[in-house]
Formats: C-alpha cells, structure tokens, sequence
C-alpha cells in the first residue's frame, strides 16, 4: 500500500514537472534548463511505472546519487541569498536575463527591483544595465531594463548601457570596459543577479577583473526546477573549462 501511494506521488510530481517546463517555455526564454527538467520528468514518471521491477541496490543508488544534486542547490541558494553589499559602491551592475518584444520577464523584473531598491539607498550610484538584442526581443535588453528602471524613477543619467553582450561573460567584460571610461580613477560595484545565478556570476567577474560585491534577486519558486537544472550544468561547465 506504502509503496503504491508512493509511486502515485511520483507519477503526479513528474506530471506536475512536465506541465511546468511547457508552461514556462511558453512564457520564458528558452534554455537548456527547460529539456533538463523535461528530461528529469520522464524519468520521475518512468521509475513510479517501474519502481517494482527496479532491484533495491539500484535504488539505493539511485537516492544517494540525488544527494549531490540536492546538496549543489542548497550551496547556490545559500551562497546567493547572503548578500555582502555595502550600500556604498560606485556603480550597481544588473545582469540581463532574456525580454519578451520591449517588456522585461519577471526574473529580469526582480534583478531590476533589487537594483532600484539598493540606488534608493545610495542615489548618488549609477546602475549599469547590460544585455544584446536577444531572440524574442524588439530593443535590446539593456535599453528594456533602462526603461523599467526609468518608470520606477531612476533618472536617466545614472543609467549606464551596455548593449552588446550575449552571455554572462561578455555582459561583465563590456560593463567593465564601459566603467573603466565612466570611472578613470577607479570604481566599487555590487553586482546584481538572481540568487540561483549570483555564484557563477561572481565567478565570472573575478574572472574578468572585476572585484564586486554582490546581491541576489528574488527567483520564482514555479522557476526553481528549470533555472537550477541549467545553473548546475553552467557551474560544472565553468569548473572543467
């Protein structure tokens, strides 16, 4: 009876993930994250069909394999919901995240509220936005995100574009070639992503030679799934090269 309610429960989980990576592809950019949890789903709903005909050191093995995905997203929540800003940098670097037509998507929405409510602690900062033109966008990320913050009554000039990058890496190179000119004597910045994001991110800057603080931005729970799948895989990526 134990066993059967349980398979049902994975049956419905899966179901329930699969649902959640169509709805938001519909909705959402398009990433590697959505076929990673397609991929987790089917395999969720495959091993309740089979879980009686599985031997039982394979699901042992089976749960202390999940152990290391389960313990990588706890250190990327963690580590992206500490934040160390100081309130006092020169400069709140926003990293893109992908707009639908002219309109940010919510991840991207968050990045942007975390960024005005830290320039509402310290106007005297610049906020630089970055991100090209991307596959489902009409104007470039940047010039979308400098609008929003716009509405929200960040005045113009203390908005920064940096309108050509395509990935995290180059968002941080061209920002920092752009600050450089901006700031000849030198500058602080906290750097502002979702908090699944802030690891790598950070990574990156250090990368790049840029020494920030950082912020992590709130993320959707229903978005959890897709965005941690992709953020592993990018981690681990970033790690072997």
């Amino acid at each position: 009876m134990k066993t059967t309610i349980f398979r049902i429960v994975l049956i419905i989980l899966g179901l329930l993930a699969l649902e959640n990576a169509v709805f938001l592809f519909r909705v959402s950019n398009p990433t590697i994250g959505f076929a990673l949890q397609l991929v987790l789903a089917l395999f969720i709903v495959a091993y309740a069909v089979f879980f009686n005909r599985i031997h039982r050191n394979v699901h042992i093995g089976l749960w202390l394999c999940s152990l290391i995905p389960i313990t990588f997203v706890l250190f990327l929540f963690t580590y992206g919901n500490i934040s160390n800003a100081t309130h006092e940098e020169d400069v709140v670097i926003v990293l893109g995240a992908g707009i639908m037509g002219e309109n940010v998507t919510r991840p991207l929405a968050h990045r942007l509220n975390t960024a005005f409510e830290l320039w509402q602690q310290n106007p005297d900062t610049y906020i630089i936005v970055t991100g090209g033109l991307g596959n489902r966008a009409t104007i470039t990320e940047a010039e979308a995100m400098a609008r929003f913050l716009y509405r929200r009554g960040v005045p113009r000039e203390k908005i920064l574009l940096e309108e050509l990058s395509t990935s995290t890496y180059e968002n941080l190179t061209f920002a920092k070639e752009i600050l450089n000119i901006h700031f000849p004597d030198g500058f602080s910045a906290v750097l502002v992503t979702n908090d699944f994001h802030i690891y790598r991110a950070v990574q990156t800057a250090r990368a790049v030679g840029l020494d920030v603080t950082r912020k992590g931005a709130y993320t959707d729970w229903y978005t959890w799934p897709v965005n941690y799948l992709r953020e592993m895989l990018a981690v681990v990526n970033m790690w072997v090269r």
